[in-house]
């Protein structure tokens, strides 16, 4: 089955974000807010590690200049900011942490188990070779991380694992049409610009800033489009 890893990365996601959700209701409000200061600082760890793989100064300049225009358009931000409050007015949900919301949890967790090259590389290994041994690797990875941020950032996390379904099986079906334009060079300058938002969300996270991340999500696909004309 071609999409057996992208579904397997997805469901991993889900198990992990509802078995974090479980732990996450035997906390107390001191330590979930203990917790999340920790995590917000392991979320910053995980941006910066990424950051210095780009290799097109101007492309991932460029690349956050027209993606930040083409979300602002939009208003990404807060189109997910909407669609979190109605599932939580839904599903009633009540949250430890009143300062984190579904949307907050959702859109960490996508830019987190969606930027890096292992997601592009495995899903292409499996639209190429029908060989999902890298995307299952990830999906083991993916499945304890949201452990841990579920158990600070609630059943958003969770959801991210649809996300990764349709990002990876995506990249899987499209995989001999993307495969020439996916270059080391590209993966690693989406990368940079992946991580530049990883890091903005732990600020967020941290309360030192207030960045609409999701009005910057565009560029992370921009150097793929710029390597068409540079």
């Amino acid at each position: 089955m071609i999409l057996a890893g992208a579904l397997v990365n997805g469901v991993a996601i889900i198990i992990g974000g509802i078995v974090g959700m479980l732990l996450r209701s035997g906390l107390s409000e001191r330590v979930a807010s203990a917790l999340m200061n920790a995590l917000s600082l392991c979320v910053l760890y995980i941006g910066i590690s990424g950051l210095f793989s780009g290799e097109n100064m101007m492309v991932i300049i460029l690349s956050l200049v027209a993606g930040t225009l083409i979300g602002e358009l939009f208003d990404l931000n807060q189109k997910i900011t909407v669609f979190g409050n109605r599932l939580e007015l839904k599903f009633a949900s009540k949250s430890k942490n009143s300062s984190i919301s579904i949307a907050q949890g959702f859109v960490t967790a996508s830019l987190i188990v969606c930027v890096g090259a292992m997601g592009i590389v495995g899903s292409l290994q499996s639209g190429l070779a029908n060989d999902h041994s890298t995307l299952f690797a990830k999906a083991l990875i993916d499945g304890i991380v949201c452990i841990v941020l579920a158990s600070t950032l609630g059943i958003g996390v969770a959801l991210s694992g649809f996300v990764i379904i349709l990002y990876e099986g995506s990249l899987t079906l499209f995989a001999s049409v993307l495969a020439p334009l996916l270059t080391d060079s590209v993966i690693n300058d989406l990368t940079t610009v992946g991580s530049l938002l990883i890091i903005a969300l732990s600020l967020n996270l941290l309360k030192v800033t207030d960045i609409k991340v999701m009005n910057l999500a565009p560029a992370v696909f921009m150097p793929i489009i710029f390597s068409l004309f540079m």
